[in-house]
């Protein structure tokens, strides 16, 4: 998943056509047996998978982007995408400048009492910033107490049962999750790794593993920039004279010279555990997708450190 640009979707004509197309979309709620259904709306599917479990059966979710092989970056937003936001009380986006595309759906269709969280916001991160925030376990627990709330704010007769999913969520649903994380941690806590780019940049400390890859390397994959000749060197004799266990990989990017580093790796019987950078299969809930993932990258380290 190559990220070219930042410049997403701009221009007046496409914005008008956009509200054009939403016009006369209702945001009012639904029912289901008596019970209020909100319509949420989630710019990426991994947000939309922790509002869906947090909501429960109070909360119909639609998830803007929802195909693994979609880059989020460079999403160009469709006359239907313009309708599903209008038609939504409460918006959910990344925010930090990783989908800009969907502040502009929300200014193109403007909806009164129409609520929005950005999690770029909630966690003090701005454009520039790692915008790869659902790789880091304390924003994710953040992010559901947060649409708890919110939630709770829209449907207060609901409030009891919508603690009672997020708690669950929280315990059970993330529970694999976060042992996978502490078993990690206390087995492997200060070994050297690498990484092709800034998406395991949070989720690293969280293991307790020394990310020893350039953070200007990992920012410019990330973002697709031009790599300093020097971050480049540095990363290839990383790998070569084996200063790093194991190299985690995005799966969804990898341009030539991505390609050529796995292969340097394979050279150095390296392991290479990949993450994605949204669910993966589709449809799969947050926690299972960042489980196996967070599995793969347990047997990589065993396997580099034979413990």
């Amino acid at each position: 998943m190559s990220h070219p640009t930042r410049r997403i979707v701009g221009g007046l004509a496409l914005l008008l056509s956009l509200v054009m197309a939403a016009c006369g979309t209702s945001t009012s709620s639904s029912t289901a047996g008596g019970g209020k259904v909100i319509q949420v709306v989630a710019a990426e599917d991994f947000w939309g998978s922790i509002a869906a479990q947090v909501g429960g059966s109070h909360v119909k979710v639609t998830n803007i982007i929802n195909n693994p092989d979609a880059d989020p970056h460079s999403y160009e937003p469709t006359a239907d995408d313009a309708r599903t936001v209008a038609g939504a009380q409460y918006v959910i986006v990344n925010g930090a400048g990783y989908d800009a595309w969907a502040d502009k759906l929300l200014t193109a269709n403007p909806v009164s009492g129409r609520q929005t969280l950005n999690i770029g916001d909630l966690n003090g991160k701005k454009e520039g910033d790692n915008p790869h925030l659902w790789y880091n376990p304390d924003y994710v627990t953040a992010v559901a107490n947060k649409v708890r709330d919110d939630l709770k704010a829209l449907d207060p007769a609901d409030a009891p049962a919508l603690d009672q999913s997020t708690q669950a969520f929280l315990t059970t649903g993330l529970g694999h999750y976060h042992q996978l994380i502490a078993d990690i941690k206390a087995k492997y806590s200060g070994v050297p790794v690498g990484a092709t780019e800034s998406i395991f940049s949070y989720m690293a400390p969280a293991l307790g593993v020394n990310l020893i890859t350039p953070y200007s390397y990992l920012k410019a994959v990330s973002e697709g920039e031009d790599i300093a000749a020097a971050d480049e060197a540095t990363v290839e004799q990383q790998i070569k004279t084996k200063q790093i266990k194991v190299l985690v990989f995005n799966s969804q990017n990898t341009p030539n010279n991505i390609t050529n580093l796995l292969n340097l790796a394979k050279a150095a019987t390296i392991p290479t555990p990949a993450v994605t950078e949204t669910l993966t299969p589709a449809g799969a809930t947050f926690q299972a997708w960042q489980s196996a993932q967070l599995q793969g990258i347990e047997d990589a380290l065993a396997q580099a450190t034979g413990k």
